[in-house]
Order: C-alpha cells, then structure tokens, then sequence
C-alpha cells in the first residue's frame, strides 16, 4: 500500500515547515490529488491519520481536492476527460499517437494550516519545491 509512504512523506514536509515557523499543532492539511496518480483516497486518509500519531499533526485533519484527468491531442487540438480506466485514444479524430496528458497525475501539497502560538490559526502555502 503506497498510501502509507505518501502520508509518511507529507507528515515529514508538514512537520519540516511547521518546526521551522514555530508551530505547535498542525489543525489541517490540504492536497491535490490527480485521477490518475494511483492514489485510494479512503486509504490515504487513514494511513495519513496512522502517520500524524505522536507527531505535530496529531489529530490534523486531512481535505483532498481531485483532480480530473484529460488530455489533448496534437493533431486536431481536441481536449477530453480522459476518465478511468484512462481512455488516450482522441475521441476527436481517432489517433492515439501525438497525445498530451494535461492533467491528472498531480500529487501535491496545497496548504497546511498551524497553530503558531497566542496569534492563533496561521495558512502557509508551500514553496514549488515543497508540493
């Protein structure tokens, strides 16, 4: 199950970030999860709850926004869902060679919100180099 692995990581970042700002609890993660990127988002939820125990995201709660696959084709610029199990054929015009997948394999951070202290609930949105 490589839910575990990708809660693993996103606790690590999470907890890197917080650490770093001087956060005490982390109350919410947010990420963006692709179609396509093989991810089952019951199993990530619980992996990431087993993940957070013990750690500054204890009790965090974990929101996943998905995102839908398609693709285009660079023969008749024709864009489509592209669905699951994926579909790369252009419903268009039929070819399935020159076919751009534009969306769908994301996995990312997008936000994380933290307690810093007497100010209360902060957002921090990651760095490019951190999703």
């Amino acid at each position: 199950m490589h839910e575990m692995s990708i809660a693993m990581a996103v606790v690590g970042q999470v907890e890197e970030a917080a650490g770093a700002a001087g956060a005490h609890a982390v109350t919410s993660v947010r990420l963006r999860v692709g179609e396509l990127a093989g991810v089952v988002p019951d199993a990530l939820a619980f992996c990431f709850e087993l993940a957070c125990a013990g750690t500054v995201l204890d009790g965090a709660e974990l929101v996943t926004e998905s995102v839908a696959a398609r693709a285009r084709c660079a023969t008749c610029p024709d864009t489509w869902a592209v669905g699951m199990p994926p579909e790369l054929c252009c419903p268009g015009c039929g070819r399935a060679t020159d076919v751009e997948l534009l969306s769908g394999r994301e996995l990312e951070i997008l936000s994380v919100r933290w307690e810093d202290g007497p100010a209360g609930a902060r957002t921090r949105e990651p760095m490019p180099e951190e999703a």
